[in-house]
């Protein structure tokens, strides 16, 4: 019922500009849903009270006043109706939802006796109070309606609040439960379960995060369930690699490590919908250089506006905060000499025309000016113009380490080595190429760091601080599986697990050029554009239940694929028919595993890239044979792609 009423998902307040006046219910909205659902309503509301003083009382005008507040008398019965529904399925709401019911039923009531003018001798006549006798009567009547019905709103959103909160206590209960397992058979009974459970929690917050108005909220929704999708996998073979070795420290380091990101991904979900923290302290971002940048010029440009009421102390100091800043690019050990002078030089600048600024707003206020003088507005565009240079070889500097580390990790040539160590046993090599890969995951981090100072919005910055987040965590996890594989070299298992946590660090790599791309199109301004004259293709989608089913069959493929591996591995013929054919189905399994996680939908992005290069290949004159060779297969390359991508969508 909850879900009907609402839909699902984010924040702000429910105000309506009605008659002249706002009609504030004092209650925080929650979702978008929320929002979307109060538009009508205050849209018919808004036609009742907003009437000329005057009106001319036809026919016509009479019954669409009339129509207007019965229609709004229907639609609040309905809607109270199934407000008074949810409200016996919750005893724990039902006091504080049931005289919400009651008010908006009332209001209703009283707006339809109101709008009661079906003509102008009852309208004239009876000298009953209407719309246009009594607007006071109109205006608290509306009053109450848009308060009471805001706040079924709120308390139904509150019960899909409960909803998710409860399907994570259940994660948890069973995440605990295959924590302690001891047996192949228990863990893979219990995982079952923890699928199904991770496949509704998953459809919930989903839901939440599309539905969330937030957009920081949105973007770290998004973040913790990339970290619960990715480490459902994760906790699945290394679980198994823990079982098949229970003595071996790198396996248990392994496992713990997966556990508990699960876990603070988990609590951040509920930190998000809940809008708290486990500790009672909100959690604030740290300021970036971008957003400090923002702050600091929209403060340079108020001063021509401040000349009596502002400190130009406030500006002086947040200024030399973003200096301190700067130091992240300045201190790095991969920034180039040339880099490190130019930064440096664009920060003297910078507070050298923030110093004539602050001089010139100074004489400005001794004359007692009533606005900018000429020489203030020139000292502000300076000062604008410098922290603008500063901020654009900031980026310079951030986008262009970041462009180089994926191209060095490209090949991910440490990894396979890292493999190929541990399928040797050689634990040396594994330790050897370990430090290679920690060298690797500083760098990463680094740039991480770097690029969420000039990220350009928040909801990038927090995917940067997502991104940094999980490569400082998923090298360790690398390590220690290969460790792992190295001390069993013949252990299919321990080789799989290597497997999962090597391609989490590759898809990393992927969303991090994604990460790229998005953060140089708002610095460039054109955010969005690159698609906007190709043809959307309309995926087709599945409902809840569908998604639910084939996600449920999916993870128990996986678990028969795992169970299969594990009792073959046993078998001392190795070269038997049996276990060929098990092994083949087993393979199988899990390619049909691979392909219900819906991983196709990632692909289907690159699609708007393929059109465009499709769109110049076929515009680009060419001459020669060998010329023309080439742009037959380089064309029929993008053809085979986008046949691939609309077949998967």
């Amino acid at each position: 019922c909850a879900a009907s009423l609402v839909g699902v998902g984010s924040a702000g307040m429910a105000s309506s500009p009605c008659g002249g006046g706002n009609f504030d219910c004092g209650l925080e909205i929650q979702t978008r849903s929320v929002e979307q659902t109060l538009i009508p309503l205050v849209s018919q509301i808004t036609t009742l009270i907003n009437h000329k003083d005057k009106l001319k009382k036809t026919e016509k005008t009479l019954r669409a006043i009339q129509r207007v507040g019965q229609a709004v008398s229907v639609a609040v019965g309905r809607f109270v109706a199934v407000g008074e529904a949810i409200a016996a399925e919750n005893e724990d709401l039902k006091d504080e939802m049931g005289l919400a019911c009651f008010e908006a039923r009332r209001a209703g009531t009283a707006i339809a006796q109101l709008t009661d003018v079906s003509s102008l001798e009852q309208c004239e006549g009876d000298g009953r109070s209407t719309v246009f006798s009594d607007r006071t009567g109109m205006v608290k009547a509306a009053r109450m309606l848009l308060s009471s019905v805001t706040k079924v709103l709120v308390l139904a959103d509150c019960i899909v609040i409960k909803q998710i909160i409860s399907s994570r206590n259940k994660v948890l209960v069973t995440l605990e439960q295959l924590e302690r397992v001891s047996t192949f058979q228990e863990f893979v009974q219990i995982f079952s379960q923890f699928g199904n459970e991770m496949v509704e929690f998953a459809h919930l917050t989903g839901d939440r995060q599309n539905d969330l108005k937030d957009e920081k909220k949105r973007a770290r929704m998004a973040a913790a369930r990339a970290v619960l999708e990715k480490c459902t996998m994760m906790l699945l073979t290394a679980s198994k690699t823990c079982l098949r070795h229970p003595d071996c420290e790198s396996a248990r380091i392994n496992k713990e490590a997966v556990f508990q990101r699960m876990r603070l991904a988990l609590e951040q979900v509920i930190e998000i919908v809940t809008d708290t923290r486990s500790d009672g302290e909100a959690k604030a971002l740290p300021v970036s250089i971008y957003a400090g940048i923002k702050d600091f010029k929209v403060k340079v440009e108020g001063l021509r506006d401040s000349l009596c009421c502002v400190s130009c102390e406030a500006v002086a100091a947040q200024l030399e905060a973003l200096m301190e800043k700067t130091e992240d690019f300045t201190d790095s050990a991969y920034t180039s000499h040339e880099q490190r002078e130019t930064i440096i030089q664009l920060c003297q600048i910078t507070r050298q025309e923030t110093k004539q600024l602050i001089n010139t707003w100074r004489h400005a206020q001794s004359l007692k000016a009533k606005e900018a003088t000429d020489e203030m507005e020139l000292s502000i565009l300076k000062t604008c113009q410098s922290i603008s240079d500063l901020r654009r070889e900031l980026h310079k500097v951030a986008v262009g380490r970041a462009t180089e580390l994926l191209k060095l990790h490209s090949d991910h040539l440490v990894l396979k080595a890292l493999k190929a160590s541990g399928g040797d046993g050689n634990l040396e090599a594994v330790a050897d190429y370990a430090g290679t890969l920690t060298e690797h995951k500083e760098q990463l981090v680094e740039t991480c760091r770097l690029l969420c100072h000039i990220s350009g919005t928040e909801p990038l910055e927090i995917t940067c601080i997502h991104a940094e987040e999980t490569f400082r965590v998923i090298g360790p996890q690398i390590i220690s599986a290969a460790q792992t594989l190295a001390l069993h070299p013949t252990s299919k298992i321990a080789k799989e697990n290597l497997d999962v946590f090597c391609e989490a660090w590759e898809s990393q790599l992927c969303d991090m050029a994604i990460l790229l791309k998005e953060i140089n199109d708002v610095f460039e301004g054109r955010r969005g554009k690159h698609s906007a004259n190709l043809k959307t293709v309309k995926a087709a989608k599945l409902d809840a239940e569908e998604q639910t089913t084939i996600a449920k069959l999916g993870l128990e493929l996986c678990l028969f694929t795992s169970d299969v591996d594990s009792e073959v591995e046993r078998w001392d013929e190795q070269d038997h028919e049996m276990v060929r054919l098990c092994q083949i189905i087993s393979s199988m399994a899990y390619s049909m595993y691979l392909f219900t996680r819906i991983l196709i939908l990632s692909e289907t992005e690159k699609l708007s890239d393929a059109c465009q290069q499709l769109q110049v290949c076929a515009k680009t004159p060419v001459q020669g044979k060998s010329a023309i060779f080439q742009k037959v297969m380089q064309y029929n390359s993008y053809r085979l792609f986008l046949y691939i991508s609309e077949w998967s969508r």
